[in-house]
């Protein structure tokens, strides 16, 4: 049960670096600083598959805001309720 405990911790905390990542993506000078660069390195390995995909998309190409992040939070979350169910499907 730690194995999972441990890969629900980490998937909490990629989730949030998403979130402080979409945060200062609105603040151009932390973007720049130590831990903006540090956000980016973390997340952008996450995030870039994304936005390929939904670059294929004509609108999505031309709005101003960058979904990749959004998808690749979601994308997460469905990762822990996939390993949830199969966790809970293995205790009974």
């Amino acid at each position: 049960m730690t194995i999972a405990y441990l890969t629900f911790r980490l998937l909490d905390l990629l989730q949030w670096l998403l979130v402080f990542r979409a945060i200062i993506s609105w603040f151009p000078q932390v973007q720049q600083s130590f831990i903006g660069e540090l956000l980016y390195t973390a997340t952008e390995p996450m995030i870039a598959p994304f936005r390929g995909l939904l670059e294929r998309f004509q609108s999505l190409r031309t709005m101003p805001l960058d979904f990749s992040p959004l998808v690749a939070f979601f994308v997460l979350e469905l990762i822990k309720l996939f390993l949830r169910a199969m966790i809970s499907g293995m205790l009974y």
